[in-house]
C-alpha cells in the first residue's frame, strides 16, 4: 500500500529506534527524566522561548494552552475549519468551559480584518468576552495552507493591544517555516504559546511540545497532570523527539516537492481538480462520490482520505517516495477516467 492518508502514519527512523532503546530515563512527574529535560530545553531554544513542556499529543498541548489563557464563560476565536473546532472532541467546553467563535478565513488564513469584527472585549456585560485568539499554521483542513509572518504579526499586535492573548496551533509549523524559507523562532515570534508536533512530518512516534514563558509552562504542568498527561519514564519517547526536532526539519522540502508533483500530475486529468499545494497536503475534487472513489483507490493500493462529498486529501511524508507519488497519480487519473 502507498499510504497517503496522513503524515501521522510515518514510521520512526532507525536512529530514533536506537535512541529510544538507549535513552537515560527517570520519573518525569518528579522532573527527573534527563532525556525529557533535554528535549524541553532544546525545544525552548529552537523556538526562542523561556521554557517548553512535552505532552503526549497535539490535542493535549492545545487544550492546555486554551485552559491556560481563558476563564470559563469566555469565547475562543478560531478559524471555522480549525483543528480545535473539528477534531478535539469539544474539549474547549468540557474542560475549560469556553465556547468557540468560528470565523471563515481565506483558505484557512485568518487575518485581522476577519477577526476584528468578531471580537468581544467585555464592553457588553451580557455578551461573552473573547478570551483568546487562535491561529493554525499550516492549516490542515484548508489544504496545508500557510499564514505569512506579516498576517500573523498583525493579528498578534492588535489582539495584544486589546489585551487578548494569542495561541498558535503549529502542529506543522516546521512545514510552514520550510515553505516560507524562515526558521520557527522568527515565524512564531510574539505568540503567547505555541504548540507543535514532533510526529507527523518530523517522524517521531509520539509527542508534541508546548512552548511559552517560564511561568506559563509552570502552570501548564499542573494542567497537563489534570488531563492525565503526567508521564513517568517517558524519556524513551523524548529520545525520538530530540531527533525529530534537530534532524528532521531539513527533509520537509522533499514532502512539499512530492505534493507539488502529485498536483501537477493530477492536474493533467480532465476529471480531477487539484488545489495548488503550499506544503505537504494536497486536496483534489472528483466528479463522483469521494468516499466511493477512496474505496476504489484502496483496491488499487492507494490509501487516502475523503474530506467531503467530492473532495479527497493526500498527504506526503518521509515514507512515500517520488516514484510512489507518480504511481499514485497515474492510478488516480485512470480511476477518474
Amino acid at each position: 500500500m502507498i499510504d497517503l492518508r496522513s503524515d501521522t502514519v510515518t514510521q520512526p527512523t532507525d536512529a530514533m529506534r536506537h535512541a529510544m532503546a538507549n535513552a537515560p530515563v527517570g520519573d518525569d512527574v518528579y522532573g527527573e527524566d534527563p532525556t525529557i529535560n533535554e528535549l524541553e530545553e532544546t525545544a525552548a531554544k529552537v523556538f526562542g522561548r523561556e521554557a517548553a513542556i512535552f505532552v503526549p499529543t497535539g490535542s493535549m498541548g492545545n487544550q492546555i494552552a486554551l485552559k491556560l489563557h481563558t476563564q470559563p464563560g469566555q469565547e475562543v476565536l478560531c478559524e471555522a475549519r480549525s483543528h480545535v473546532m473539528d477534531w478535539e472532541m469539544g474539549m474547549a467546553a468540557m474542560f475549560s468551559g469556553c465556547a468557540l467563535r468560528t470565523v471563515a478565513g481565506d483558505r484557512g488564513v485568518l487575518r485581522w480584518e476577519h477577526i476584528a469584527p468578531m471580537l468581544s472585549t467585555g464592553g457588553l456585560y451580557y455578551k461573552p468576552a473573547t478570551g483568546l485568539v487562535w491561529l493554525e499554521n499550516t492549516h490542515n483542513m484548508a489544504g496545508g495552507t500557510v499564514t505569512s509572518p506579516t498576517d500573523m504579526a498583525e493579528v498578534i499586535t492588535n489582539a495584544h493591544a486589546a489585551r487578548i492573548p494569542v495561541h498558535l496551533d503549529g502542529a506543522r509549523i516546521f512545514n510552514a517555516a520550510t515553505a516560507l524559507g524562515t526558521d520557527v523562532a522568527t515565524l512564531t515570534k510574539g505568540f503567547d504559546t505555541v504548540n507543535f508536533c514532533l510526529s507527523k512530518g518530523l517522524c517521531a512516534p509520539v509527542g508534541s511540545m508546548l512552548v511559552g514563558t517560564r511561568d506559563a509552562v509552570r502552570k501548564a504542568r499542573s494542567i497537563r497532570k489534570a488531563l492525565g498527561g503526567g508521564m513517568r519514564q517517558a524519556g524513551i519517547l523524548a529520545a525520538a523527539g530530540l531527533i525529530a526536532l534537530t534532524d528532521m526539519p531539513a527533509r520537509l522540502q522533499q514532502d512539499h516537492d512530492n505534493a507539488s508533483l502529485l498536483g501537477q500530475l493530477l492536474g493533467k486529468s480532465p476529471n480531477i481538480k487539484p488545489d495548488i499545494p503550499q506544503t505537504n497536503i494536497l486536496f483534489f475534487t472528483v466528479q463522483t462520490d469521494a468516499p466511493t472513489f477512496v474505496a476504489r483507490m484502496k483496491e488499487h493500493g492507494i490509501l487516502s482520505s475523503a474530506i467531503g462529498i467530492h473532495s479527497i486529501r493526500l498527504v506526503t511524508h518521509r515514507d512515500v517516495s517520488a516514484d510512489q507519488c507518480e504511481h499514485a497519480a497515474n492510478v488516480i487519473s485512470n480511476l477518474s477516467a
